[in-house]
């Protein structure tokens, strides 16, 4: 099985390559389109900025490749944000894939003392869905850096509280993203890489 983690101008990807060989997965990091194509599995990772990161993916034809990828692909943190239809971050456009809107947290923090944004550490993951999640894992712990979200929506298959609800992941058709990071989450988070892995396209 060929796994390719696309590499782009974003944070982050060598901690989820390390997290793949821990499942004793080995995968190529590439920005080469017919590469990317050819895998058998996608992995869009990503920690950065969403007008800038968009730009970029345009420059590099890597916005249209994305969309029209047929075999599963998972988008992490950023890459959940930029597979959805609009990020309040810059006011950006993104890739369309999921119906879902990003907009930033807005804490009143005279009323919820000690929240903060960004939204950072473990958080519970609830109202499960898809064969991305075992039902064992509702209400396990995630591990979250995020100041943007994407609200609820059709396509949202696991729901976080920070203190509203927002789409911790996100699925349609081959298409699924989290807002966490599995490959910070511990054996929660190598499950749900594992099962990724073993998704059918």
């Amino acid at each position: 099985m060929k796994i390719a983690i696309i590499k782009y101008n974003a944070g982050n990807i060598q901690s989820v390559e390390y997290a793949l060989r821990r499942l004793g997965v080995d995968a190529v990091v590439t920005g080469d389109p017919a590469e990317i194509a050819a895998a058998d599995k996608v992995i869009f990772p990503g920690v950065g900025e969403a007008s800038t990161t968009m730009a970029y993916l345009k420059e590099h034809r890597l916005d249209k490749l994305i969309t029209e990828l047929r075999q599963p692909v998972l988008g992490i943190c950023l890459g959940l944000q930029l597979m959805c239809s609009h990020s309040e971050e810059g006011d950006t456009p993104c890739l369309g894939i999921f119906d879902e809107k990003v907009r930033k947290f807005s804490l009143r923090h005279d009323l919820l003392p000690g929240m903060k944004v960004p939204h950072m550490g473990w958080n519970t993951l609830t109202s499960l869905k898809s064969d991305l999640f075992d039902p064992s894992l509702e209400n396990q712990y995630g591990y979250f850096v995020h100041s943007y979200f994407a609200d609820p929506g059709p396509d949202t298959i696991a729901v976080c509280h920070y203190p509203e609800p927002f789409s911790a992941a996100l699925n349609k058709g081959n298409f699924y993203a989290v807002q966490f990071h599995p490959e910070k989450s511990g054996s929660v988070g190598a499950k749900i890489l594992e099962n990724f892995i073993l998704l059918k396209a």
